[in-house]
């Protein structure tokens, strides 16, 4: 799954972001819901592997056929 998360615009008063998932997408403007998605995107991040990770993973599984 792709995950995309951006800030549009950051000051101190107001931050505003875009979440992309898929097919949809969303505006965040509320600052609990921005933490939450920044909270969630970065634990995905770290539980991601890398792209050197997937290839070995996707050969090991295409040799286990």
């Amino acid at each position: 799954m792709s995950v995309l998360l951006k800030k549009v615009t950051s000051s101190p008063k107001k931050i505003v972001s875009s979440v992309e998932v898929r097919n949809d997408s969303r505006l965040l403007s509320e600052r609990r819901s921005v933490r939450e998605y920044e909270e969630q995107y970065g634990i995905l991040r770290a539980q991601a592997l890398t792209p050197c990770e997937s290839l070995g993973l996707l050969e090991k599984m295409l040799g286990e056929l």
